[in-house]
């Protein structure tokens, strides 16, 4: 399979509320979805949610960055959503769109820190 990705991911759980901006189907736009994101690069991340969302779905993505104790938002676009567990579990990748230079700073800086800490504490992470 082409690895299709723009940046490099780090592997690593936060959690997250999603918030739909515009989308097709059933998908409500007063829906909060209170989930997690299993991993983030500075163009996008991949989330866990409970309902399917449809691929061109906008999102806006609240994330609390654990390690750091950091609150970002962005904007994000599904690119691909596929059910993990029958009706129960989601997953779906997500590119950010619009995102301002001082959000890419705290995304890179994050994973930067803690790739440096898995690096420098294997054991611990």
């Amino acid at each position: 399979m082409e690895e299709r990705r723009n940046a490099e991911r780090l592997k690593d759980c936060n959690e997250i509320t999603v918030s739909v901006v515009s989308g097709r189907g059933n998908t409500s736009k007063e829906q909060n979805l209170y989930n997690y994101s299993e991993d983030i690069s500075v163009s996008g991340a991949k989330i866990c949610a409970n309902i399917l969302l449809p691929v061109d779905t906008l999102l806006k993505i609240d994330f609390t960055l654990n390690a750091m104790h950091k609150r970002i938002t962005a904007l994000g676009k599904v690119k691909w959503s596929k059910r993990i567990l029958e009706d129960k579990m989601c997953e779906a990748g997500v590119e950010f769109i619009d995102t301002p230079s001082e959000l890419i700073k705290k995304i890179y800086d994050y994973i930067s820190w803690k790739q440096k800490c898995i690096s420098l504490y294997p054991e611990n992470m």
